[in-house]
């Protein structure tokens, strides 16, 4: 049984039969929202940026929502599988000691937590990030308009059951109480087109890096909103995966006819839904035409069953193991060691060039 599944959209397929798939070839790369599910691509990413891309010069913009903005700045760390490695190595051990009198932690306490270990982690690096000679980093946040602009204990579940009721109907509408804000690399523009959703753009800085992963971060009810961040407008500003769960974006408008340039997609699971509020509407899981030039790298449904407790690790497990961390690390440990088949299986499809192999998206 094989661990990993290659899809792509018809020009991305077009482009393989007839070029296989090189390092020049990608121009972007997407990081999804979806907490510890994103463990699972640990090994292709320390194989992608640490191996595989350095054989190419090109510019290569990344976009990532929630823990696929944090992947993505360690991305453009110096030594960067190391640095894989750690994050990896953090994430799978955290642990959330709750204090006496209380049955969990607050909003406000995780993030705090939070808060610090992202001073921990990207301390004195910051620039790095920032200065990368070939990546481009986009940060995706969700920010809050009107009743959404501050965030209450009235005025957010409000405003969150209106958001969630406008999506369902027409998804557009979910700008009116969030709009899609991207925080990027000082003078890169954004690799994708904004007419799908209500956008603004905003330059990282040393000033505001840490809040705005940390608000790309911040998953409501569960995480406080990052507030008034640095070089953007006033207001509450949580998960980018709200707005962009999975960024199903419009990647064709940043090519010109002449540029066969790929959206390279390492992510768990076939679709490529819009928001996160799009979870439960399966008829917006279908692929559109924003994903032509889109290969993705994804694990087989039948070898996930194969992983401990027959599933990627996600968020319930803090719950399900929430009386044994230790078995909770083990399982996740587990799971990340035998994603080192995805890794191994797409060099090894990258050696061979296997046309056939890519599956429609």
């Amino acid at each position: 049984m094989k661990a990993l599944r290659i899809y792509a959209g018809p020009a991305a397929r077009k482009h393989i039969e007839q070029s296989g798939l090189r390092p020049q070839d990608v121009r972007t790369v997407p990081g999804a929202a979806g907490g510890p599910k994103g463990l699972i691509l640990g090994p292709l990413d320390r194989f992608i940026f640490g191996r595989w891309l350095t054989q190419s010069s090109q510019q290569v913009h990344l976009v990532g929502a929630s823990i696929g903005a944090w992947r993505l700045s360690t991305a453009c760390l110096s030594d960067p599988e190391a640095a894989f490695q750690r994050f990896e190595h953090d994430y799978v051990r955290q642990q959330f000691e709750v204090p006496p009198g209380q049955k969990r932690l607050s909003p406000h306490q995780l993030s705090e937590r939070f808060a610090e270990s992202l001073v921990d982690f990207y301390g004195g690096r910051i620039g790095e990030v920032l200065n990368h000679p070939r990546y481009r980093l986009h940060v995706v946040t969700s920010r809050g308009r009107h009743i959404l602009g501050r965030e209450g204990r009235a005025r957010t579940p409000f405003g969150y059951l209106g958001a969630f009721a406008s999506n369902s109907v027409y998804r557009k509408s979910l700008g009116a109480w969030l709009e899609r804000c991207v925080f990027s690399t000082p003078g890169a523009a954004l690799p994708f087109g904004t007419q799908d959703f209500r956008t603004r753009q905003h330059a990282l800085s040393e000033a505001n890096f840490n809040m705005v992963l940390q608000a790309s971060c911040s998953i409501p009810f569960l995480l406080a909103a990052v507030h008034d961040i640095p070089g953007a407008p006033r207001g509450a500003y949580w998960d980018g995966g709200i707005t962009d769960y999975h960024l199903h974006l419009d990647y064709r408008t940043a090519h010109d006819a002449a540029d066969e340039g790929i959206v390279l997609y390492p992510h768990f699971q076939r679709a490529v839904v819009p928001g996160w509020l799009d979870k439960g509407l399966r008829w917006r899981h279908k692929a559109t035409g924003f994903l032509d030039r889109m290969v993705v790298l994804a694990p087989d449904p039948e070898w996930v069953k194969s992983l401990p407790n027959g599933k990627l690790p996600d968020r319930k497990d803090f719950i399900h193991f929430q009386n044994d961390a230790q078995a909770r690390i083990t399982a996740w440990g587990k799971a990340t060691r035998e994603a080192q088949r995805l890794s191994d299986e797409f060099e090894g499809w990258l050696a061979n060039g296997r046309a056939p192999d890519v599956l429609p998206l």
